[in-house]
């Protein structure tokens, strides 16, 4: 067949029935396939449990517990036996009190001792000056005994009055006689057997600090007559009078 004759009119209306045909048999094909053809999916079933349900009885309450009988009073326990006292002695009846003899008591002579040596006025440029020598030893006065009834034994007090004794003045300080301090010290001397002052307490001040030092450190240097019980030296205690005047 030449090129004009494949193109003619006639032969162009047949190609196209036959393609028309052939494009309607493959549309039916697959037409079939999807409605005719094919079955339909299975559906899932759904199945209702079914509730199986057992009544149970509630249990049966317990029945109460008996109540505890009543304790038994405990039984007192027997009462101790007290011990019975031991049977004191009898107190020893007293023993008559033997009251000792009554010491003598020192009483001071009646004529008042002589003051002690009285601070001298010096000059302040000048040494203490010297006491006047002492006049010929006289017998020693008598020291003032003490008052004591008959039997009892006799106590000489101590003394500082013997002229032999030669104790010193005391010496005034220089600032108390420039500032005018005087006045009286009372000291209370304990003198030993020896006739020393072994212990000094000051009794009564003069009111001024430097006179009393004074007076204390004089009276340290003094000798003594010693005090006696029954014609026995015997350490007793002493007042020494310390007069401190400006002349």
């Amino acid at each position: 067949m030449s090129f004009p004759e494949h193109f003619a009119p006639g032969a162009l209306k047949q190609r196209a029935i036959i393609i028309g045909a052939v494009l309607a048999l493959h549309a039916a094909a697959i037409w079939a396939l999807q409605h005719g053809m094919s079955k339909p999916s299975a559906q899932p079933q759904i199945i209702p449990a079914e509730v199986i349900a057992q009544f149970i009885a509630p249990p049966a309450p317990e029945p109460p517990a008996p109540a505890p009988a009543p304790a038994a009073p405990p039984t007192p326990a027997p009462p101790k036996p007290q011990p019975k006292p031991k049977p004191q002695p009898p107190k020893p009846a007293p023993k008559p009190v033997q009251k000792a003899p009554p010491l003598p008591k020192a009483i001071a002579d009646p004529t008042p001792a002589p003051d002690a040596p009285t601070g001298t006025l010096e000059s302040e440029s000048a040494p203490v000056a010297d006491t006047a020598p002492p006049a010929p030893p006289a017998p020693a006065q008598a020291a003032p005994t003490a008052a004591t009834p008959s039997g009892a034994p006799e106590v000489v007090l101590p003394s500082s009055n013997a002229s032999y004794l030669n104790n010193p003045r005391p010496s005034y300080p220089s600032i108390s006689r420039r500032m005018g301090e005087q006045g009286r010290v009372m000291l209370r001397v304990l003198v030993n057997t020896d006739g020393r002052a072994e212990q000094i307490e000051l009794k009564e001040s003069s009111g001024f600090d430097r006179l009393d030092k004074a007076a204390i450190a004089a009276v340290k240097k003094w000798r003594f007559v010693p005090g006696k019980r029954n014609g026995v030296p015997e350490a007793m205690w002493n007042i020494v009078p310390i007069n401190f005047v400006l002349e």
